[in-house]
Parts: C-alpha cells; sequence; structure tokens
C-alpha cells in the first residue's frame, strides 16, 4: 500500500533572471512500510523535499499525498494538526527542549495533542532506545548520541505514518551514527515504520531497502538495495 504519493513537485525561489529550481517535477511513491534514503549533494534539492514532505514548506506545484490525506489541499490549522500527527521529524541538531527531560520531550507530541500517554508503549520505548537510566535528565546532560535517540523517540511515540530524518547522523561520531541507523532500522522492522531519510553519505543510504538519488532538484536515480538477509 502507498503511504506517500509525490507527484510532478516544484519548488520555485526568486523569479526571472534569479529563479532557482530547487525541485523540478520530482514524482515517485513510497510503499508502508519501506525505509528510503534520498541522497545528493549540498544543494541538490533534497532538504527542500523533505521541508515539503513535512508539511514545513508548500510547494510552488505539485502534490503531496500521505497516508490518502493531499497534505497541501487542507486548511493551515489542519495542516498543523497533520503535522503533530501524522508525521514525524527528527533532526540533524536533535530540536530538543532544553528545560524538559528526557520522558517529557518524548511524550511532548502526545501532551501537545491533548491525548493520553501510553505508558506501556512509551516504557517500551525508553528500554529500546536505551534511555532507562536517563529518564530525568535534561538535554544538556546527555551526549549527542542520547539527544539524537530521545529525537527518535519523540518522533516514533505518536505512531505516525510516516518519519522524516534530516541528516539524523550528521552531527555525531561513528559508533553514535551506527547506533542511530540501528535504530532507525529496528523502528522500521519492530513496527513497520515507513522512514524517509534525508543524507549526504551513500554509504549510510546503503542500510535502507531503497536510494533515490536528487541533483539539481530532479530525481536522477531511484534504485532498491540489494541485503544480504531481507527483512
Amino acid at each position: 500500500m502507498k503511504i506517500v504519493e509525490v507527484k510532478n513537485l516544484c519548488k520555485n525561489y526568486g523569479k526571472g533572471t534569479t529563479l532557482v529550481k530547487a525541485l523540478d517535477d520530482v514524482s515517485f511513491d513510497v510503499e508502508e512500510g519501506e525505509f528510503v534514503a534520498i541522497v545528493g549533494a549540498s544543494g541538490s534539492g533534497k532538504s527542500t523535499l523533505l521541508h515539503i514532505l513535512g508539511a514545513v514548506d508548500h510547494p510552488t506545484k505539485g502534490q503531496v499525498i500521505i497516508g490518502g490525506t493531499d497534505v497541501y489541499k487542507q486548511k493551515e490549522d489542519d495542516l498543523a494538526i497533520f503535522r503533530r500527527r501524522k508525521v514525524g521529524l527528527i533532526y540533524q541538531f536533535y530540536n530538543l527542549i532544553p528545560i524538559l527531560n528526557v520522558k517529557e520531550n518524548i511524550t511532548l507530541p502526545i501532551l501537545l495533542d491533548g491525548k493520553k500517554v501510553d505508558t506501556n508503549y512509551l516504557d517500551e520505548l525508553i528500554d529500546i532506545l536505551g534511555l532507562k537510566k536517563r529518564v530525568n535528565h535534561l538535554p544538556n546532560e546527555l551526549s549527542g548520541g542520547e539527544q539524537q535517540r530521545v529525537s527518535i523517540g519523540r518522533a516514533l511515540m505518536s505512531h505516525p505514518d510516516l518519519i522524516l530524518a534530516d541528516e539524523p547522523t550528521g552531527n555525531l561520531d561513528s559508533k553514535a551514527s551506527k547506533e542511530i541507523i540501528d535504530l532507525l532500522k529496528l523502528s522500521n522492522q519492530k513496527y513497520h515504520q515507513t522512514i524517509i531519510m534525508i543524507t549526504h553519505d551513500y554509504n549510510l543510504a546503503l542500510n535502507t531497502d531503497r536510494i533515490i538519488t536528487i541533483k539539481d532538484g530532479k530525481i536522477i536515480k531511484d534504485e532498491e538495495v540489494k541485503h544480504e538477509h531481507t527483512k
């Protein structure tokens, strides 16, 4: 089942002689439970694509359909609710709330939505993320890898249709990077979570099911990754 449909997506900045086509007629689908990497050099359009998929930035034209919802046909208020409930975002620089502890940061999307926290699921996530002994710590008391694990927990907490990971290991050393990729793979396999990860690192992308390569705002390659051990 298709969970993401991107149709003829364009994003322009400026006009006339200063016109820049950040995205130029981009189309692709993502199946439910797929782990997809979008790779490209700086300035290729991959971050613009991520922001549009995450309903953070509007396209110039084209469609984004997530979980059957035509994202940009919604009003702004509905768009904010959609973003909170249906899309989990993992950022390179974590974006944790400094005055909230680990547990509070992870549960924040649920509380903002006025919903009751599923404590069993929360405990399971904290255990899987290896944060059991850190639940009452503030972000500045955690390592970079631990902060990113909190960010992953926050993204998973609301069972979103889609998780978008923006260079999730870009700020980490190689050991922490491997831990984060392993956690993303685990959430993909254990919870059948659909993930789109933006990265400039092709070797990192080889951990996913499929690699979409973008250059100058266009998709130039879309290939499946062959793994020795399939899911």
